[in-house]
């Protein structure tokens, strides 16, 4: 009740049942972060698969190494306790495969009848080849590489210095030449002379080439006037080795 007595009005409200209603439209999510969400993910993804494919790798090499080493054991024993026979490829070599070669080195026994000897000592080395008496003696049939270098004094007015090497063969009576170097000496005064010992001029002549050789061939030097071979072990040698077959 109001204050004279008299009733307040009651409101009246009047719905429209055919009025519309107006439709908000809804909120619209930002686009950019889902679409880095994705990014992330896809970052994240292709990271997991690099590490994958590294480890792959690294145990592929480690698998490699493993191997690797396990093989070259075998050629560290070998070269740490080398066999006496010799090898190719992992296996023995037999006497047919072995290639023969002879080192010989100056002696000092000047030799005879022009025939130079030779010593068997420090690096002088024979493998399927026989030395005896200044004479090398083929043990297997091939082509040989064969040299020799000898060193004379030829201190003389004039000197002829003539160094061959020989082949003597059971097909002929007589020895064959196989190379041969041959000159005149005349010593003469030059300055560069005086550094030499008293009545010392040198003379030196090598000779190599390729020869066929047949099972008991002998080859050897000869020299003329062969006292005056300069000694020395390094100043003089001989040597050969087959290079076919």
């Amino acid at each position: 009740m109001s204050e004279g007595g008299a009733g307040a009005c009651p409101q009246v409200f009047v719905v429209d049942s055919q009025a519309s209603y107006i439709k908000m439209p809804p909120e619209r999510k930002p686009r950019w972060g889902s679409q880095l969400q994705k990014f992330l993910l896809l970052l994240v993804g292709l990271a997991m698969l690099g590490i994958i494919v590294e480890g792959f790798l690294i145990y592929k090499l480690y698998q490699r190494t493993e191997a690797s080493s396990s093989n070259h054991e075998p050629d560290l024993k070998n070269r740490t306790n080398p066999k006496p026979e010799s090898l190719v490829g992992g296996r023995k070599m037999s006497r047919d495969e072995r290639r023969p070669f002879a080192h010989l080195l100056g002696s000092n026994k000047p030799g005879t009848n022009d025939i130079v000897q030779w010593a068997k000592e420090g690096d002088a080395v024979t493998q399927d080849m026989k030395y005896e008496k200044g004479r090398l003696t083929v043990e297997k049939e091939g082509y040989y590489y064969i040299y020799s270098k000898v060193i004379m004094n030829a201190a003389e007015e004039c000197s002829l210095s003539q160094h061959k090497v020989m082949k003597e063969t059971k097909a002929y009576d007589k020895p064959i030449e196989l190379m041969q170097s041959k000159s005149i000496h005349c010593s003469t005064s030059k300055p560069h002379l005086k550094l030499l010992e008293a009545s010392e001029d040198l003379w030196n002549s090598y000779l190599a080439g390729i020869f066929q050789l047949q099972v008991g061939d002998e080859i050897y030097v000869t020299l003329k006037n062969i006292t005056k071979i300069h000694g020395g072990s390094t100043l003089n040698f001989m040597g050969a080795f087959m290079i076919y077959p």
